[in-house]
């Protein structure tokens, strides 16, 4: 059990600590220590917790956590899970607010910025497609992906009215 939980500690602890760019970038980290590296899921569980903790509201990677810590540990490995995950960013964003004011100057500083963020949307490019290619079965899944992309590019509709729609729309096509 204590083995469990420190896995769960570390897995996450990884996964907090390369989460730049947020939310989708988190994504391939997350399947790469719960189902690759332990095998606490298979991709096809991931898929669908993906589209489980799409539905409700919070950070993805504390679903994930506490999904994955539960499955494994009960309470004490969500506890252990979300700790992990929390723990370098928290760190990292108490040094970098008291240092961002010398930071903000800096041009290697946004120089790194700036390339890390062109990693991150290819990071969620390359897990976007991945996850339409394993789950669109449908000429109808590529219809609803295509109306939420359009949806978000060309109207700029807030995502949470594009979940709704699409939710809507997929109680008719689908």
């Amino acid at each position: 059990m204590i083995e469990n939980l420190f896995n769960l500690f570390w897995a996450f602890l990884k996964v907090g600590s390369f989460s730049f760019g947020g939310a989708y970038s988190l994504i391939p980290l997350i399947e790469k220590e719960v189902v690759t590296n332990h095998n606490w899921l298979t991709h096809d569980e991931f898929l669908k917790v993906l589209g489980m903790v799409e539905v409700f509201p919070g950070a993805i990677s504390i679903k994930f956590a506490t999904y994955a810590g539960f499955k494994i540990g009960g309470v004490f490995g969500v506890i252990a899970a979300n700790v992990g995950n929390m723990m370098m960013p928290v760190s990292i964003i108490m040094l970098a607010t008291y240092f961002s004011v010398h930071l903000e100057k800096n041009i290697q500083y946004q120089k790194a910025i700036t390339g890390i963020k062109f990693a991150v949307v290819g990071m969620i490019a390359a897990i976007m497609y991945q996850y339409a290619v394993k789950n669109g079965n449908h000429w109808q899944e590529f219809v609803l992906l295509a109306i939420g992309a359009a949806l978000i590019i060309f109207f700029k509709l807030h995502p949470a009215y594009v979940v709704i729609i699409a939710g809507i729309i997929a109680l008719f096509i689908l």
